[in-house]
């Protein structure tokens, strides 16, 4: 019975390590060298992994209680979003909620690491600041950051993008109403773990 649970969970498994699909909500970006519009903070949110790639990440800005829908992230893609300086909250929404805390300044581009993991039924995703600091997990000043900047490739919403997210708004609202919950319950070492910081911005 063991051996039989075990392989019906990787055979689950098999679609999150297999294919890379792109979201069709999704369009390609000319904006290679984007920068921060005047007044704003640039938020780039990657996926450098192909792990789970059938399934897809969105991600948003959840400071207010109406989040706002940044777009939908697939392997081997970023979205850059033109943030207002400040205290933000970004939540990204697979089969769970995350989140990510941020603090950010006008002029500065910041990263951050959609990151896949195996879920109940399918991948489950979190959000890693990419910290300014050569000693950090996560560093702008990593070989592997270079190596996530040259692997994604820009993505931008599309309308059809925008009509999907008003389709599925109460689901996410309500995921993130549950998830809200737990990161709540979360220890002040474990949200600054999850939190961007100022000086994190190039």
């Amino acid at each position: 019975m063991k051996r039989l649970l075990m392989g019906i969970a990787l055979l689950l498994m098999l679609p999150l390590a297999g294919c890379v699909t792109t979201s069709g909500y999704m369009a390609p970006s000319v904006a290679t060298a984007a920068m921060p519009q005047a007044g704003k903070a640039m938020v780039v949110f990657m996926r450098p992994s192909n792990y789970g790639g059938a399934i897809q990440a969105s991600v948003y800005d959840a400071t207010r209680p109406a989040q706002e829908f940044i777009g939908i992230v697939s392997g081997n893609t970023k979205i850059a979003y033109q943030a207002d300086p400040g205290k933000h909250l970004f939540m990204v929404v697979g089969e769970n909620a995350d989140f990510l805390n941020a603090t950010l300044d006008a002029g500065k581009t910041y990263y951050v690491l959609v990151s896949p993991r195996m879920g109940m039924w399918k991948a489950r995703f979190s959000l890693l600041p990419i910290h300014n600091d050569p000693a950090a997990k996560y560093s702008t000043r990593s070989a592997d950051f270079a190596k996530w900047q040259a692997g994604t490739r820009w993505v931008q919403k599309t309308p059809a993008a925008d009509a999907w997210y008003l389709d599925n708004a109460a689901n996410v609202t309500s995921k993130r109403a549950d998830y809200m919950q737990r990161w709540n319950t979360a220890s002040a070492e474990q949200q600054a773990e999850l939190t961007l910081l100022p000086g994190d911005g190039t």
